[in-house]
């Protein structure tokens, strides 16, 4: 097989053209089939099979650099890349990320995992190379879903500002069918608007019509006319790039032609280059392609058989109990309105988006407007729940703080994917919410336990008349059937859920916020401790600890985000706060990033399992061992 030979773009460059549609193939199928044994992104990588050979072939890889915006489509990247014989770690344990690391190999040249930073990314590059004095093109592969992020649009504002800015932006668009415009017409008179002819004849007449600046821009006009008959956009000509495409991103004959263009033109100075591929996800594997939203990021599964539903129904998830909560709160006040930064599948809207289209607002993967958004119409008397991973709240903390908690606006923030996610790493992984919600003035913070408790605790927020958010973590909890009713819970309130019946002098009380608190109750049984739920960060159940104060030694908190700043800070600051000097022991999410991996091994590495738990209390208050040995190691 040709794929066996490759380790290196140097490699891939000893081929001949006529041999590259066949090493797409094979990769394709490499893509395929490792991706079923390990799970992880297929569509998108799937489609970027042929524009990962074109790229490779042409530019100078690692000396030009390649920034792939997300990341989650750089597979074929990773694999012609020397990591071919690694792909079978993929998201474990030391394994291969399943994004772009540094770390990882010199040909990711940029970390990514959020969208719409590739460009910028790129730009530093490219005008580090130009105050260095070295020859050297950046590239951007930007997906049309990342190109609707602010970010990626202030990028190009900034980039059309130099004439001989050595960047190339590839706008990989993959969602829509190729269209018959993108065919040999279209080709030709891509690949003539990038070649020498139309270059350097264009370069002649500005010379001419230069003496004449009014003929200059009537010129410009007609050509942006002109072109913009064959071109989907002159917008991107308005930045200041030279735009090219569409073409057909798995037409390898056309790729590597435009690409060589385009990279002539960013070395020479032509200034920031734009070029638009078509591609279509889940290429070459029909099921992907009739479904690239269950492909999107499938476990493991036969490729034969394609992905299968699970005969018994599993547990419900949080983000099932979500949705479910916000179809059936909808239902009861008309004033509901959600929204999420394109994450409908993920956040579990998509039956409110079925049932309640004029309510239902996607706004494309920007964070910062979907925040601003929801506190307009928080201001005319909506209810806006927002619905968004935690880790993609972190993008619009400036709107959270200015827009909304300023205002004291009753927004709700349903945090998906609380604490560690497991395979999709440390970009994903939201463990920062609560340090950084917590110290925000009017924002009440919520963490339910189990499913049964997400679903109070949701409509707990929604009657609040601040800003309020309710984290909760990807996947299932213990199995709670939620109620049916739209209940309230005491606001403010945990409650304590066992009682050590150890003798004064050795009590322990485990404050447990979220999901750790069944490993809590697990290792109270061990220790006789008494386990408080605590239920809210912020207000505090300052009564609650105030009375565990009263016979209780030692104190633990267990949550699964940072420690620095976190749930257990907050309950340190109250003992203090009340003159109570109380040994408390804080455990969570340590001060490292935590990496890809399955889930409960990264728990039990962080030491948030219930083995690990039960450690921590008794390497840290050893005394409870002697005193409390009939309850031990039950």
């Amino acid at each position: 097989m040709t794929l066996d030979s490759i380790q290196s773009p140097a490699d891939l460059k000893k081929l001949s053209r006529e041999e590259l549609p066949a090493l797409a193939a094979e990769l394709r199928q490499f893509v395929l089939d490792s991706v079923s044994k390990t799970g992880g992104h297929l569509s998108s990588n799937l489609g970027t099979v042929e524009l990962s050979i074109a790229l490779h072939y042409v530019f100078d890889t690692p000396n030009d650099r390649i920034v792939w915006d997300v990341g989650h489509q750089s597979y074929p990247h990773k694999i012609l890349t020397g990591r071919r014989e690694r792909m079978n770690t993929l998201r474990q344990i030391n394994g291969l990320s399943g994004f772009p690391r540094r770390a990882e190999s010199e040909y990711d040249a940029f970390g990514t995992g959020h969208s719409s930073t590739s460009i910028s990314a790129a730009m530093g590059m490219a005008r580090a190379f130009q105050t260095k004095g070295e020859k050297q093109v950046a590239v951007a592969v930007i997906g049309d879903s990342a190109m609707t992020g602010g970010m990626a649009f202030e990028a190009m504002n900034n980039a059309g500002v130099y004439d001989d800015l050595p960047l190339v932006v590839i706008l990989n668009d993959n969602d829509m069918s190729i269209s018959p415009a993108v065919g040999a017409l279209n080709r030709h008179l891509a690949r003539l608007l990038s070649g020498n002819i139309y270059s350097a004849t264009k370069k002649g007449i500005d010379s001419v019509l230069s003496i004449a600046p009014p003929l200059r821009e009537f010129a410009k006009r007609l050509e942006d006319h002109a072109k913009g008959m064959v071109s989907p956009s002159t917008i991107f000509q308005e930045f200041g790039f030279n735009y090219f495409g569409p073409i057909d991103g798995h037409d390898l004959a056309a790729l590597i032609p435009m690409l060589q263009n385009v990279r002539r033109l960013a070395l020479e100075g032509r200034g920031p280059q734009f070029l638009h591929v078509v591609t279509r996800k889940g290429q070459g594997y029909e099921l992907a392609e009739a479904d690239p939203v269950l492909y999107h990021g499938p476990s493991k599964f036969n490729p034969e058989e394609g992905v299968k539903k699970p005969e018994t129904p599993p547990k419900k998830t949080f983000t099932q109990v979500f949705g479910e909560w916000l179809c059936d709160m909808a239902h009861a006040d008309p004033l509901l309105v959600g929204i999420t930064p394109a994450m409908s599948e993920g956040s579990g809207l998509v039956e409110f988006e079925k049932n309640f289209p004029k309510r239902y607002y996607d706004v494309g993967i920007a964070e910062q407007h979907a925040v601003t958004f929801a506190a307009g119409m928080a201001c005319e008397g909506m209810k806006p729940v927002v619905a968004i991973y935690s880790t993609f709240l972190q993008r619009a903390y400036d709107q959270l703080i200015h827009d909304v908690a300023i205002q004291d606006l009753p927004v709700v923030f349903a945090l998906d994917r609380a604490g560690l996610v497991g395979a999709d790493g440390a970009t994903h992984a939201g463990v920062y919410d609560i340090p950084f919600l917590r110290c925000i003035p009017n924002m009440l913070v919520m963490t339910p336990a189990d499913e049964a408790e997400c679903r109070d605790l949701l409509t707990t927020a929604f009657h609040q008349s601040h800003p309020s958010a309710v984290r909760y973590p990807r996947g299932a909890g213990v199995g709670t059937i939620p109620s049916k009713e739209l209940r309230t819970l005491p606001f403010g309130k945990g409650e304590l859920r066992r009682k050590s019946k150890a003798a004064i002098g050795s009590r322990v009380a485990i404050l447990a916020f979220g999901t750790l608190l069944y490993p809590a109750l697990e290792v109270a049984e061990r220790l006789d401790a008494s386990v408080a739920n605590m239920r809210f960060v912020k207000p505090l159940d300052v009564d609650l600890i105030k009375s565990l104060a009263s016979d209780h030694d030692y104190f633990v908190t267990v949550e699964d985000g940072a420690i620095q700043g976190g749930a257990g800070s907050a309950c340190l600051e109250a003992l203090s706060a009340m003159g109570l000097n109380k040994p408390l022991l804080q455990l969570g999410i340590p001060d490292e990033f935590i990496e890809h991996g399955d889930y409960k091994l990264l728990m039990a590495k962080c030491g948030l399992d219930a083995e690990g738990i039960n450690k921590s209390i008794t390497q840290r208050f050893p005394a409870i061992l002697s005193i409390n040995s009939a309850f031990v190691g039950k």
